[in-house]
């Protein structure tokens, strides 16, 4: 079999904030993909970076009396100590404010616009005559044009879900200095969206995206494309549009190029042909696990800009839902608008690299982060069965037959059982439906378990004429479990190179399943995974409050 090329990228997360659970959700959703092709075999590189651009961050770094350069070093540092921490690991982590990003958004721009999809025209906007600069929808605030609830932001009313222009809220205030908006002109550029609506309709249709996503593009499709507004202007904090002064792009518009621009920057580094994973004929895989807010973006203008500006498409786009902790949105006062730090404070972040992936589909359904149920789940599966296969045996390889495992597997059928459901993992790996690949994993770890009960070797090494029997029982326990780690092993990371520690092996590979360890020396066995205590999640409900 050919191994493939595939690059994958998750959503560029906006360096205005910290990391907190439900931004891990698709990190390690993706991570555990990307990680699954390396051990098939395929060439996957993984990139991402700070999303670090816009007025947010703009105003932010005012605020603390720094740079937005400064604020967007500082806070990638952060950032990326905390995907180390649980395991995420990019090929490539960089920022949409560089070099690379610039250049290739300059090019694309350059690119669109020659071929006649820019426009523009005068918009009028609310501008705060206070802090003399436009203001963005989220920096407006005031009751809602329709419905009259108060403190609503300049675009749509959280109350009855009606959506508005700025200029139309009532009684609104600017949130950055209090003043009451005036209106004012500015000439604006446009990405011609309908031009594409024709090559949109084609592409949204021939397999890339989930069918929940085609049906609310057809929606939009209905509603009509617009052109969308490319332009942000002076202050702002990002790249200026070619040959125009004191206007910028768009955030936008060069977060997705963000991609692109960081595995440029991959590229560059370890001599890889960017254009053969980017020109329009490309035989190279392309997907973007993505957040369902941002479908819009990734699904209608992301593609209609590669278009036209003669790059390929993505294959496809996978979208995840949102988290939710105990049934409910996170939140402060209840104490579960959870950082990844404070999480990392606490418990090891395996447990939640396994939960998420006991609980993940390839459907866009939100997540509810149980605590009660997160902590009965690692408890039951990670600690009380997979972990205790090993545990239960160990000492019996290691104190009575010399570290060393027998050299006849009893039972050769049941390990052939046990390699064979190898193939339906796979497939669900390769899916995303993680939750059905631990389901057939924990089966097997129940089996396994059974099967070390009902040999009960505690009772037979009393007796001398069933040493042989004991050691045959533990071997074929222990080969198990490394099967099982193997299939863990995209999810588990850390823990798996501790089994392979403890197995004395190079690495766990799928391909290598099809034969036991016989007559190999393993080593002394030290816990894996402690279990997880009441006050352990109180502690980190309490650190978030």
């Amino acid at each position: 079999m050919t191994s493939r090329k595939i690059l994958v990228t998750s959503a560029l997360p906006y360096a205005n904030g910290e990391i907190h659970l439900g931004h891990l959700l698709g990190y390690i959703q993706t991570d555990i993909w990307v990680r699954f092709q390396k051990m098939m075999g395929n060439e996957c590189h993984y990139v991402c970076g700070d999303d670090a651009h816009g007025t947010a961050i703009m105003l932010k770094a005012d605020e603390l009396d720094i740079t937005p350069e400064v604020l967007i070093k500082n806070m990638s540092n952060k950032h990326q100590i905390d995907f180390q921490s649980f395991s995420i690991d990019f090929s490539q982590y960089h920022s949409t404010h560089s070099q690379e990003n610039k250049d290739i958004s300059t090019n694309i721009y350059n690119k669109l616009n020659v071929a006649g999809f820019i426009k523009t025209r005068m918009v009028s906007q609310a501008f705060d005559p206070l802090k003399q600069m436009f203001l963005p929808d989220r920096f407006i605030k005031g009751d809602c044009p329709k419905c009259g609830s108060n403190e609503q932001y300049g675009d749509n009313c959280e109350v009855c879900g009606a959506t508005y222009s700025s200029i139309e809220l009532k009684n609104a205030k600017s949130v950055i200095s209090g003043a009451t908006p005036i209106t004012k002109d500015s000439e604006h550029y446009f990405f011609d969206l309908p031009q594409f609506e024709v090559q949109l309709k084609e592409w949204t249709k021939a397999g890339h995206l989930q069918d929940a996503i085609i049906n609310k593009l057809s929606e939009w499709f209905e509603e009509g494309l617009q052109q969308w507004d490319i332009s942000r202007d002076a202050p702002y904090f990002g790249f200026q549009i070619p040959a125009v002064e004191g206007k910028y792009f768009y955030v936008w518009l060069d977060a997705p190029i963000g991609y692109m621009a960081s595995f440029k920057k991959l590229c560059d580094e370890q001599n890889i042909d960017f254009n053969e994973y980017f020109n329009k004929d490309s035989n190279t895989e392309l997907y973007h696990f993505i957040g369902k807010d941002i479908i819009y973006f990734h699904a209608l203008f992301w593609p209609a800009m590669l278009i036209g500006s003669n790059y390929r498409t993505p294959s496809a786009i996978f979208a995840h839902g949102f988290l939710t902790i105990n049934g409910k949105k996170m939140s402060k006062s209840r104490g579960t608008f959870i950082q990844a730090r404070t999480y990392l404070n606490y418990l090891n972040p395996e447990y939640l690299r396994y939960y998420y992936a006991y609980k993940l589909s390839s459907k866009i359904d939100d997540i509810d982060l149980n605590l009660i149920d997160f902590k009965q789940r690692i408890n039951s599966d990670l600690v009380g069965k997979v972990v205790n296969i090993a545990s239960r045996s160990a000492g019996f390889i290691v104190n009575k037959f010399n570290k060393t495992l027998s050299s006849y597997t009893t039972e050769s059928k049941f390990y052939q059982e046990f390699f064979d459901c190898g193939d339906i993992i796979a497939k669900h790996y390769e899916a995303r439906n993680y939750n059905q690949a631990m389901r057939v994993i924990i089966k097997l770890a129940n089996k396994a378990n059974q099967y070390i009960d009902k040999h009960k070797p505690w009772q037979l090494i009393k007796k001398q004429n069933k040493q042989t029997q004991v050691h045959d029982v533990t071997s074929l326990a222990i080969n198990l479990f490394r099967v099982l780690m193997t299939y863990l092993k995209p999810v588990l990371p850390i823990m798996a190179k501790q089994v392979e520690e403890f197995l004395n092996i190079d690495e766990l590979h799928w391909k290598d399943l099809k034969h036991p360890l016989i007559k190999h020396q393993i080593n002394t066995f030290k816990p894996l995974m402690l279990r997880i205590e009441d006050d352990q999640i109180d502690r980190i409900i309490e650190a978030s409050k």
